[in-house]
């Protein structure tokens, strides 16, 4: 008889949402920077949890309303498992700061989890159950962040009974430069203040500016992924919360990326750019322009395909 696992850690990247032109739809991971969760199998019933990390001090440790604790008791949950869990957090992805991070505490709490179990459950079950999670901090089962973080890459995604997430392939060399500068924006509070309509006009911008970024993937074209990467409908809605955008914005072009806007909901900031070194030159850029402002910032460069959620260690 196999030992049954007693304890997995898992380890899931943050993400980019909405990636300017596919609002609540589209996101891709971001492995800069990423959360950790250790699970231990336990007698007792329910989730215990313990975190650590920056900004962890202000996450609560009730489980069912920490997203981390609240994905595990929904797998503990549907996969009807007769024990409990000791949940260990590791923060590493700022609170607040729009990399998903809510998210990917959520994603990292359900795979840690269910390697667990005997019969682990299928990608589509795990989503459904960090979607439990993300509700927690969001109001709501936002998927784009948390599909982006579990898959990894840009990912497609539609909520539903069951959710629905597919992989976008990106042309090869498309990297991601991201500023976060120190500012927490929460985004229950964010989501709030948009508006319920938009205009005919932007409505049909933004659609073909989402078409022409998704076929700029599928055609590995960069030219069209720099004429359509541009949100036309909620970035202006949401910009005037972060102090600098404009010129971080401009800078990031200037210096020569493919588009630029609003990780999620922010304060951070994203740019797509044609390779490494030009994505480091236009990350620096950026957070030249906060220093500037007298605002501290961290800046980080990924690839747009880079890996989602991975099993770390299992004994």
């Amino acid at each position: 008889m196999v030992n049954p696992v007693e304890s997995c850690t898992a380890r899931a990247p943050g993400s980019v949402g909405n990636v300017a032109v596919g609002f609540d739809i589209l996101g891709h991971a971001f492995d800069a920077v990423a959360d950790q969760v250790s699970a231990r199998r336990s007698t007792s019933a329910g989730v215990r949890l313990v975190c650590s990390g920056p900004g962890s001090d202000g996450i609560p440790l009730d489980p069912e309303k920490n997203t981390a604790g609240k994905a595990a008791l929904a797998v503990l949950q549907l996969s009807n498992a007769p024990w409990g869990v000791d949940l260990e957090i590791i923060k590493g992805i700022p609170v607040g700061s729009g990399l998903g991070g809510s998210g990917a505490s959520a994603v990292a709490g359900a795979v840690a989890v269910n390697g667990l179990l005997e019969k682990p459950l299928g990608q589509t079950e795990l989503l459904d159950c960090a979607l439990e999670g993300e509700a927690v901090a969001t109001g709501a089962r936002v998927i784009d962040n948390v599909a982006a973080s579990l898959l990894g890459g840009l990912v497609f995604a539609v909520e539903g009974k069951p959710p629905l997430a597919r992989s976008v392939a990106v042309p090869e060399g498309l990297y991601c430069a991201l500023v976060h500068p120190d500012v927490v924006i929460a985004t229950e509070q964010s989501r709030a203040g948009l508006s319920e309509t938009v205009s005919r006009a932007t409505s049909v911008n933004q659609m073909a500016n989402l078409a022409g970024v998704i076929l700029g993937c599928e055609q590995s074209d960069f030219s069209l992924l720099g004429r359509f990467l541009r949100d036309v409908m909620i970035e202006p809605q949401r910009s005037s919360q972060v102090r600098g955008f404009d010129q971080v914005q401009a800078a990031a072009m200037e210096a020569g990326a493919l588009g630029c806007s609003l990780s999620g909901s922010g304060p951070s900031i994203f740019a797509w750019c044609q390779g490494e070194a030009l994505a480091k030159r236009v990350a620096t850029s950026m957070s030249q322009v906060f220093e500037q402002q007298g605002i501290g910032s961290q800046h980080w460069v990924s690839k747009v395909s880079s890996r989602g959620v991975q099993v770390t260690e299992t004994v």
